[in-house]
């Protein structure tokens, strides 16, 4: 991963260092100045800001003080919760937060080798796809000798702070930084796969079946190193930061710290059947006002609890921010969470291993509609199939794919009075096997998938889809809107995803010498009814469908003498006198069995509705009749890009 490790602003961190120890002096930023320009564009911080180095703001400063922890942070005058909560998540898996502070050891204050600390410090970040790196210098905004935003717990310790600098520089100011969603943050820390639930929507707090599935998923996520989030959204901007009747902030990010399921009372020897509880653990970034209902800190319900058992939760009575919650009173309190997994694509890991593929991509606008890429989402039909298009198979008979579509973080443009995130989602279609070309009406392809549209950096579905090829369609919710993109997806076996990106086929030379397509045809086969029987068993069923030199082949449908298949197939055709032939047969492990054929002439005059064909033996259309039949649906154009 760090051998493509990007230099931010193609500042190289060891350079610099080396620079500054040659010439004896401290790293000074030219890319964010000790100015307010790195401060603010819109609103300025009350009082007079100095820019202050760490030696001047305490006799020991340390980037860790006994080690790294989810309580040395604590959030300052800025609006950004939401990046101390993702902070504090980060804090709790060391695999992680050594990836965003690189070799932290030699980067830390030597106080025997004070010659070597040279004033820069850098830190790694995934942006958009592509781990960054990021230097600063130790100058930090302070008010009256203490440092305006986010610091630690005690007054020597800089690592929030300078990390928090880190990605204000990303952001181009520390107020661009005010706003956003600890999912942000935590994808740009990890690279993980954010995913967003609305436990409003969802009904966790009534559906207990659907709740006791959602616990069970987030301490899967949990245990294998994903960070959570949750917040209680507000109905108006004046509820922003307001403390409800149960001690917890509207409008907030807190981190998700532990999810357990605790033993009630004392277990017995042998005895398996001590009541447990659904239990979770958050964090208030300001480190402190915390939940004043059950299970709070100083709460009865605590004394049914065994002493070695509060001892294993690491129960803490005071207030510094951090809290127990049962389940239910999370789902009833809280309304959204905000869920980033560590995808794991190890082969050397004893959990489910992924295969991942990841591709950029833009919309982009232009007059010409085949050349635009910007069309909106589904509801504008005229202008839909004009945004980029990507292909993917499913390998397995069933394979549970994850798909992630994150936008360009809009953050940098908050200065020029944007910075809004577009609304976005994407469109899954089933289409034909062989399709290489893009979609350019929706005929007999099956719309399978529809993520959320909403204005969020990045938008998530997890989908079970069944054996095929399928295309997936990104998409803004409106047309017209220009913007980059990365599109992520996780499967089972490879998908080659890819982009579609020719109308038709090519034409070459060799089109000259063999000729060029004069007619496309789409053919779905839908099922294949009262086959014939072999030795009066059941039969394997397969379709091959024919055209030219070309071949699909369907998959093996297992016992049955009618199979739903729902296969599709697209052939470019240049002899349209030769018919496309649909052949059914028996798969048998010592010879393949015919079953029967139909012979379609496919021309564009032909009807498209669903037709039901009998099935007849080898030959022409008047060859004897055999038992079954089909039902397939043909459409066919001399438009090459009319399907």
């Amino acid at each position: 991963m760090f051998s493509s490790v990007k230099s931010f602003k193609d500042q190289k961190y060891h350079e610099l260092k080396q620079q500054c120890i040659k010439q004896g002096r401290l790293f000074e930023d030219p890319e964010f100045p000790a100015s307010d320009e790195s401060l603010f564009y819109n609103r300025c911080p009350s009082g007079r800001v100095e820019w202050k180095r760490p030696k001047e703001l305490c006799e020991d400063p340390h980037l860790f003080v006994n080690g790294i922890s989810a309580h040395d942070l604590h959030q300052g005058k800025l609006g950004n919760c939401w990046f101390v909560a993702a902070c504090s998540c980060l804090a709790l898996r060391e695999n992680l937060w050594q990836k965003v502070i690189p070799n932290f050891k030699e980067q830390e204050w030597d106080s025997k080798r004070p010659q070597k600390y040279a004033g820069i410090f850098h830190f790694q970040f995934w942006c958009f796809g592509q781990w960054t790196d990021v230097v600063i210098d130790d100058r930090l905004p302070t008010i009256n000798g203490e440092l305006i935003y986010c610091h630690s717990n005690l007054e020597n310790e800089f690592w929030s702070a300078l990390l928090e600098k880190a990605y204000a520089k990303l952001a181009e100011s520390y107020e661009a930084l005010d706003g956003g969603t600890a999912a942000e943050a935590i994808v740009d820390f990890t690279g993980a796969v954010a995913e967003s639930i609305d436990l409003v929507k969802g009904k966790y707090c009534e559906n207990i079946s659907e709740q006791m599935k959602l616990f069970e998923d987030l301490l899967k996520v949990h245990k294998r190193g994903g960070l959570i989030s949750c917040s209680i959204t507000a109905s108006s901007p004046n509820d922003t930061e307001v403390e409800t009747e149960m001690g917890l902030i509207i409008g907030h990010a807190y981190s998700v710290t532990a999810i357990q399921k605790v033993r009630l009372g004392e277990r017995l020897l042998f005895s398996f059947k001590s009541e447990k509880l659904f239990m979770i653990r958050m964090r208030n970034p300001w480190g402190k006002k915390e939940w004043n209902g059950a299970w709070s800190d100083q709460s009865e319900e605590w004394k049914k609890v065994s002493d070695s058992e509060r001892k294993s939760l690491g129960l803490t009575v005071q207030n510094d921010g951090e809290f127990w919650m049962t389940f239910d009173d999370w789902c009833q309190n809280f309304t959204d969470v905000d869920i980033c997994r560590i995808v794991n694509t190890s082969y050397f890991s004893i959990h489910k291993t992924w295969e991942k593929k990841m591709v950029h991509g833009a919309w982009t606008k232009h007059s010409e509609p085949l050349k635009n890429r910007s069309g909106g989402c589904f509801d504008y039909r005229a202008t839909f199939l004009q945004n980029p298009q990507y292909v993917f198979d499913v390998k397995k008979v069933e394979d549970k794919v994850l798909i992630s579509l994150q936008q360009q973080d809009q953050r940098i443009y908050k200065k020029d009075g944007k910075g809004d995130n577009f609304p976005i989602g994407f469109e899954i279609f089933k289409v034909e096997l062989n399709r290489d070309y893009r979609i350019h009406k929706l005929q007999i392809q099956e719309r399978v998938a529809t993520s959320m549209y909403v204005n969020t950096r990045t938008v998530f579905l997890r989908k079970l889809l069944a054996r095929g090829r399928y295309v997936l369609i990104p998409t803004t919710h409106y047309p017209g809107i220009v913007t980059a993109f990365i599109l992520r997806l996780f499967t089972d076996v490879p998908s080659k995803l890819r982009e579609l990106k020719l109308d038709k086929p090519k034409q070459t030379c060799w089109s000259i010498l063999c000729g060029y397509p004069r007619m496309v045809t789409e053919i779905k086969i839908h099922s294949a009814e009262s086959l014939q029987r072999y030795a009066k068993e059941w039969v394997n069923p397969y379709l091959i469908i024919k055209c030219e030199n070309q071949k699909v082949r369907s998959a093996v449908q297992q016992d049955t003498v009618s199979a739903i298949f729902d296969t599709q197939a697209l052939f470019y055709r240049k002899n349209i006198k030769r018919p496309i032939i649909v052949q059914v047969w028996n798969s048998n492990v010592l010879c393949d069995q015919f079953l029967g054929q139909v012979l379609l002439a496919a021309l564009p005059g032909d009807p498209r509705e669903p037709q039901t064909l009998q099935l007849r033996g080898k030959g022409s259309r008047e060859a004897d009749e055999m038992p079954g039949h089909i039902i397939v649906k043909v459409v066919s154009s001399d438009d090459l890009m009319e399907l």
